[in-house]
């Protein structure tokens, strides 16, 4: 088994500091794919490195399969880390990187071979062997990154900003690998980033952290569509929720909408009671679709709207006069403390 088990966890580098991590309590289930994101300075790397050993919890245990591993040293933990930069032995081949940490070990030869290959195979590395880091992409050395753990055969593998150094479309690319490679595995894995594209594409629970604080622990859509808090909200989503002040709705309370549940009516058209006049502030088209950035008349508050039909793209200039219509049965209602 390989669930890992947080029990008031926390980090304080130094008397006086502010808390890196605070009263960190989270049960990971065996298999399971956690995300933990947040912006910079939230703690998610901290938590991470806790788990692999490379920091000592001020507070609180971490048990790995039921062990508590809180002051073992990372290679009495079962766990393989996946680093943002890759760190693969510029010297050595692909071979020599991914069974160098098996070798070190005494595994037998046979083994090493056997986990080689089947790791290579898993990862399409089989063509690159023999060459070295230097005559790889920036893609396929972070395939072989992953491949030095895989080999390990870990209980959990831990990843850490991994894709922060690929291109967009090599980091879509390596999102879905990772993804299959979970499914194929059935391995407890705990990713860190900074992305929250990346955290609503992988997990299967993303845990969004601030201030060294859990905010939110759940299924990816259940934060998008119920986010705990107006933290949360304005973090999680391209672009984020709309935050309403309490005095646009008269709803005595912060009132969340998305983009795409706020529809833009042009000069004429119908409107119910429930609307915002509101003047185009920028207009960003994607393709797809539309963003329309606005700025309402009443107490000046910037929203976004997601706009879907073409055909009313060409009527929105900044500088346009709109009218804003919320969809508030769709709507996230917070209470002003949140």
């Amino acid at each position: 088994m390989a669930e890992v088990k947080f029990i008031g966890v926390g980090k304080t580098y130094a008397k006086g500091d502010a808390p890196a991590v605070s009263d960190f309590t989270l049960d990971v289930a065996d298999g399971e794919f956690l995300v933990l994101v947040g912006p910079s300075g939230c703690g998610k790397s901290t938590t991470l490195r806790m788990v692999a050993g490379l920091e000592l919890p001020t507070a609180g245990k971490i048990l790995i399969g039921g062990k508590d591993v809180t002051r073992l040293p990372p290679k009495e933990r079962d766990i393989a880390m996946v680093f943002q930069n890759y760190a693969l032995y510029p010297h050595m081949t692909v071979k020599e990187n991914l069974s160098f940490a098996l070798k070190l070990r005494g595994v037998p030869k046979e083994v090493i071979a056997r986990r080689v290959d089947a790791a290579a195979k898993t990862l399409g590395l089989e063509p690159y062997l023999k060459r070295l880091p230097k005559a790889l992409s920036g893609g396929q050395r972070q395939r072989v990154a992953v491949g030095r753990a895989i080999v390990r055969e870990p209980a959990v593998f831990l990843f850490d900003e991994p894709l922060s150094n690929l291109d967009a479309k090599m980091r879509v690319e390596m999102r879905a690998e990772i993804v299959r490679l979970h499914r194929a595995l059935g391995a407890t894995m705990i990713y860190v980033t900074h992305d929250q594209t990346e955290a609503m594409t992988m997990g299967t629970r993303i845990v969004v952290m601030n201030a060294g604080r859990i905010q939110q622990a759940d299924a990816p859509m259940n934060v998008y569509a119920k986010p705990a808090n107006t933290f949360v909200a304005s973090f999680i989503g391209t672009p984020p929720m709309n935050l309403f002040p309490p005095g646009l709705f008269d709803l005595g309370c912060v009132t969340g909408v998305r983009p795409e549940h706020l529809a833009v009516r042009l000069e004429g058209e119908s409107v119910p009671a429930e609307s915002l006049a509101a003047t185009v502030d920028l207009v960003e088209i994607l393709g797809s679709e539309t963003i329309v950035h606005c700025v309402t008349d009443k107490c000046g508050v910037k929203v976004a709207a997601r706009v879907t039909d073409p055909s009313r793209v060409a009527a929105l200039k900044a500088g346009a006069r709109v009218t804003l219509v919320p969809d508030l049965a769709k709507a996230v209602r917070f209470p002003p403390a949140s």
